[in-house]
């Protein structure tokens, strides 16, 4: 029995900040035929945000610290302000989105990262998806838009890396669906000279991935989304695509596939 398809989409802080390109991104989803989910983060508004009540923003290795106060700066950015945004411009594309967080109808839950060289503080690890309970929004015409926020099942909310959620999300509805999962940034891919934007790799495979590492060519940043991308790819999910906000539409031709 052939599976129903899905599209599993996570669109870069950068795309969020351009309002314009948001906005024809957001166009571009809603067009997107059959069951998707929305994936976002937000982390430049929030530091924004953090920066106006005089809360100073620490970063590690590109990873945020997330005390207490900073933590109720990402619930108020991520899963209201951000995520109504994304929202209301959905409906008035006529794709009738729902806005969640982790802790929603029990979607996503993780535990708090262990303390090793560095307390991250109130940051998740993906433990578990609810697939079955995200399916019944879906199944009622609801597309899902996710925040990059979860829970632990005991009452705390946890910042969580938008990447991983999208990959953790990709898996868990593979076990319904065939699964496609696509990372939507500025750029038309990973690129192999990052000062030349059209230097896009096309494929990357688990070998490549492996000479790009000793060579350099992948820098920190692409680490953890490449690491998800092949997670995912070993867990069930069909296809993982990297590239701007013309990756949904059926004129793209230049972006990376990821496949193992």
């Amino acid at each position: 029995m052939t599976k129903e398809k899905i599209a599993i989409v996570k669109i870069g802080g950068n795309i969020i900040e351009d309002e314009v390109v948001l906005k024809q991104f957001l166009q571009s989803f809603s067009k997107l035929e059959g069951k998707k989910i929305l994936i976002h983060g937000g982390g430049k508004r929030a530091t924004q945000f953090a920066s106006k009540l005089g809360i100073a923003s620490k970063m590690v290795d590109g990873r945020r610290i997330t005390d207490k106060e900073t933590l109720e700066v990402i619930t108020m950015v991520y899963g209201g302000l951000v995520n109504k945004k994304i929202v209301a411009q959905l409906q008035a594309n006529n794709t009738d989105a729902i806005g969640l967080t982790g802790a929603d109808i029990n979607s996503i839950q993780s535990e708090k990262r262990p303390v090793k060289e560095i307390d991250f503080g109130f940051v998740g690890d993906v433990t578990q998806v609810n697939h079955h309970g995200i399916d019944t929004l879906m199944t009622a015409g609801f597309t899902p838009v996710f925040c990059a926020l979860t829970h632990d099942g005991n009452g705390q909310l946890l910042n969580t890396n938008a990447d991983t959620i999208a990959s953790q999300i990709a898996i868990g509805m593979s076990e319904i669906y065939a699964t496609s999962l696509y990372y939507c940034f500025e750029l038309k891919g990973v690129l192999n000279d990052i000062k030349d934007k059209e230097s896009v790799i096309q494929k990357i495979n688990s070998k490549t991935y492996q000479e790009l590492l000793a060579a350099g060519t992948i820098s920190a940043g692409m680490l953890p989304k490449l690491e998800n991308c092949f997670d995912a790819l070993q867990k069930g999910v069909q296809e993982v695509l990297i590239g701007n906000t013309t990756l949904l539409s059926k004129e793209n031709n230049l972006h990376t596939k990821i496949t193992l």
